[in-house]
C-alpha cells in the first residue's frame, strides 16, 4: 500500500522558514512527479510547487516564485518544500502528492496525482 507522510509543519513567526518533507512509502513504489498543494480554511486546494522524477523541471505557483523551493531524494523517495520568508497568507494545510507515471512536465493539477498525503498545518503568525 502507497502512502505518503508529510512532516515539518508548525507554527513560525512572519519573516521565518519552514522545510517540509514528504516521504513515500510501498513495497515497490517509486513516486514520479511530486508536487505539493496546500488549502487555507474556506478556500479550494491550490498548487504550489511540482518536480518531476528526475528533479531536472520543477515549476512553481508565480506568486510563491523566489520564496519557495521544491526538492526530492529518490534515494529516499522523499520531497522537500522550502518555505522562506514566510507570510500570514502562507497559512495552510500543505498536501503532498505523487504520480505513479513520469510525466516530462511537472504537473500542475491536482487530478494529475495519483496518491496524496494526510497534510500537514503551516501556522505562520504576524
Amino acid at each position: 500500500q502507497v502512502q505518503l507522510v508529510e512532516s515539518g509543519g508548525g507554527l513560525v513567526q512572519a519573516g521565518g522558514s519552514l522545510r517540509l518533507s514528504c516521504a513515500a512509502s510501498g513495497r515497490t513504489f517509486s513516486p514520479g512527479a511530486m508536487g505539493w498543494f496546500r488549502q487555507a480554511p474556506g478556500l479550494e486546494r491550490e498548487f504550489v510547487a511540482a518536480i518531476t522524477w528526475s528533479g531536472g523541471n520543477t515549476y512553481y505557483d508565480n506568486s510563491l516564485k523566489g520564496r519557495f523551493t521544491i526538492s526530492r531524494d529518490n534515494a529516499k523517495n522523499t520531497a522537500y518544500l522550502q518555505m522562506n520568508s514566510l507570510k500570514p497568507e502562507d497559512m495552510a494545510v500543505y498536501y503532498c502528492a505523487a504520480t505513479v507515471g513520469r510525466p516530462i512536465s511537472p504537473p500542475v493539477n491536482s487530478q494529475q496525482y495519483d496518491y496524496w498525503g494526510q497534510g500537514t498545518q503551516v501556522t505562520v503568525s504576524s
